[in-house]
């Protein structure tokens, strides 16, 4: 006899984001490290192209006490980080040809923050490379991210 939703227990009841990238497969791509590397998982990778990646976000996080020890809320210019560094594991692709010599963030465009991200959220952050200029090497991403279902915050569209 097949067990019923209520009956299901709730560990079992949701499936666990997959895991394309562990961190030790992001270390070896980016050169951030603690307390500043920002992504912990990617769930997706399309070669080239685009990534989606997580941070789990908890009251350890070495930003929370500062902001704000009285309502802990991740800082908007560290999601956007996080969302950069998302890009940065697409950039340093062998598909694209990126260099760990020459990579930076150099601007954000159209940034809108919808919701705070607490201790405790998941944030899943996907980024698309929109155009990729290799001769100079500049490319532009999109970005949006996420808590579960609710769309937080999107950079380089309207």
């Amino acid at each position: 006899m097949a067990l019923t939703h209520k009956e299901t227990p709730i560990e079992t009841r949701f499936p666990a984001y997959p895991t394309v990238m562990d961190i030790n497969k992001i270390r070896e791509i980016l050169p951030h490290r603690f307390p500043f590397l920002l992504v912990d998982r990617v769930i997706e990778y399309n070669p080239g192209v685009s990534a989606v990646g997580i941070k789990n976000v908890t009251i350890n996080d070495n930003f929370f006490p500062g902001h704000f020890p009285e309502r802990p809320i991740m800082p908007g210019v560290l999601m956007v980080e996080a969302m950069a560094q998302v890009g940065g594991v697409v950039m340093l692709q062998p598909e694209v040809g990126g260099s760990r010599e020459n990579f930076f963030f150099a601007g954000v465009d159209k940034v809108r923050f919808r919701k705070p991200v607490i201790a405790g959220d998941t944030l899943v952050m996907r980024m698309t490379l929109m155009k990729l200029q290799k001769r100079f090497g500049i490319a532009k991403m999109e970005g949006k991210a996420y808590v579960g279902s609710d769309f937080l915050m999107a950079t380089g569209s309207d």
